[in-house]
């Protein structure tokens, strides 16, 4: 029998129409963003444009004043400033995330010590690391519990070089598992590893480029 085109998937992040203004000063003025799943998605924009708050809203962790975001699954929020606690081991950090995350294991975060590479880091407290590892940390508390849909606020900023490629296989699994990644940045290296990347100006996202695959078959 013949058979249809495969349907889209429907998408895992939606946020249409989103307002958000501190007192007078206008941040947000209508934002629209979609994301599918498997989708890796850069939201650029200047210091000041509003990119964190923007996040903030994606994430749940702020109200906007008008607008919608849908979410479908899970959620993984990797803020710019790490929030964890200086007095804690790297270990009590993965215990008490699990826990709060019902995970029988930490399968997941042993995981991810060993492809970041910082499991020698593990019963050190988090006031001792460098900015680098408790990026590290800060990022493995965000995928834990391998969640349908990572948001990450300049994600990268600390990371030496092969830290960088390794976050990159990371988020390359995550696209293929069919994961949505959005990745809020001021500076954007390597364009043609995403899928969709956007402009945040005036409190508005504006597609920047074509589609990975388009970028490719143009080459």
């Amino acid at each position: 029998m013949p058979t249809g085109p495969t349907p889209t998937p429907p998408p895992l992040l939606e946020a249409r129409d989103i307002h958000k203004s501190y007192r007078s000063h206008r941040v947000l003025t209508g934002a629209d963003l979609t994301v599918s799943p498997g989708e890796l998605v850069a939201v650029v924009g200047e210091n000041g444009a509003g990119k964190s708050t923007l996040l903030k809203v994606l994430a749940g962790t702020l109200t906007a004043d008008s607008g919608e975001v849908r979410l479908a699954g899970t959620l993984g929020y990797c803020p710019q400033d790490p929030v964890l606690n200086a007095g804690l081991t790297v270990e009590q950090h993965l215990r008490y995330f699990a826990a709060a995350y019902r995970l029988p294991t930490l399968d997941r975060g042993d995981e991810l010590l060993d492809i970041l590479r910082y499991e020698s880091y593990r019963d050190t407290a988090v006031g001792e690391l460098s900015g680098g590892t408790r990026q590290k940390l800060n990022l493995t508390l965000s995928l834990l519990h391998d969640p349908d849909v990572l948001l990450l606020d300049e994600p990268y900023q600390g990371f030496d070089w092969e830290t960088y490629l390794r976050f990159w296989d990371v988020v390359d699994d995550l696209r293929d598992r069919g994961k949505a990644v959005v990745i809020i940045t001021h500076l954007v290296f390597e364009q043609d590893r995403f899928d969709l990347l956007a402009d945040l100006t005036d409190g508005r996202i504006t597609p920047r480029t074509a589609s990975k695959e388009d970028h490719r078959a143009a080459l």
